[in-house]
């Protein structure tokens, strides 16, 4: 029998430190029920409202959870620790664990049954999909990981998840808003500039903010940017995205609850390079 794509993941997306390193055991899977999607809306609320500072409306507030209508459509890639002692939030169950990890995946099937993609509220997202009528898209969002655990292992074990879920759903295009830190974007001036300079999506690709969001990310001149000092202030999601191939959309968008400004990657899986196609294929056995 055909291993389902849950059973694949929890089998064989694992990972264990060395004898010396800290006591953790991670785990990558999908979500399984409503106790298993609370916790990822419970981490969310950890790190976008208690570590980032963005702004809770008073349901956020009370029951401690980042949610939306999304999250009951949508799948939810979640990295536990099973070990003893860890400060993730706990899940219901025989092998408690703690989530540490989560991603929320929107497949466009699903997007077009409901609601649209979540980031068609910033960006317009129409002719990208129309001229792609042959591809099939899945939006990336909400991704956090829990300050302790934000190391290359989490987020490598992460992205195998996600790699894996887009393989066996035949994914070509994965797209997103990805966040700097802050509502001024000439606090940012560099690295936006750096981006759009520099990883721009060509017309094929290229997606504009909305209209009445779109803030110009074309502040400094190329001539005048230091690309070291700009990598630098790239945030590590952001540059994780570049490293694996992405493109960026035009203008940025500032999202006044969650107190950030955002910009919209663009990642066909074709342009992927190799060495990390093999490094987030899982081992088949």
């Amino acid at each position: 029998m055909k291993e389902t794509l849950k059973t694949k993941i929890a089998k064989h997306m694992h990972f264990k430190p060395q004898k010396n390193s800290e006591k953790v055991d991670l785990c990558v899977r999908l979500s399984k029920n409503k106790n298993d999607i609370h916790a990822a809306q419970s981490l969310r609320f950890k790190v976008f409202y208690k570590e980032m500072l963005a702004h809770p409306n008073t349901l956020t507030r009370v029951t401690r959870r980042d949610r939306d209508s999304y999250d009951k459509i949508c799948n939810h890639m979640l990295v536990i620790d099973q070990s003893s002692q860890t400060r993730g939030v706990p899940l219901i169950g025989k092998k408690r664990g703690r989530v540490v990890g989560t991603y929320r995946l929107i497949p466009q099937k699903t997007a077009e049954k409901n609601y649209g993609f979540y980031s068609q509220h910033e960006y317009e997202l129409t002719h990208l999909l129309e001229k792609h009528k042959d591809k099939k898209f899945l939006e990336l969002g909400r991704s956090c990981v829990l300050k302790e655990y934000r190391n290359k292992s989490t987020i490598e074990l992460l992205w195998q998840g996600v790699w894996e879920y887009i393989n066996d759903n035949s994914i070509d295009v994965m797209i997103g808003c990805a966040s700097f830190s802050g509502t001024n974007p000439k606090d940012i001036a560099l690295p936006l500039s750096f981006l759009y300079h520099n990883s721009l999506a060509p017309a094929e690709w290229l997606v504009n903010a909305q209209p009445d969001k779109f803030v110009n990310m074309n502040i400094i001149k190329k001539e005048d940017i230091d690309a070291k000092e700009a990598l630098k202030a790239l945030p590590p999601l952001i540059k994780g995205y570049l490293r694996l191939g992405a493109y960026i959309g035009n203008g940025a968008v500032i999202d006044h609850q969650f107190g950030t400004t955002d910009v919209f990657i663009i990642m066909p899986k074709k342009l992927i390079e190799d060495r990390f196609v093999t490094k987030f294929n899982s081992p088949k056995t």
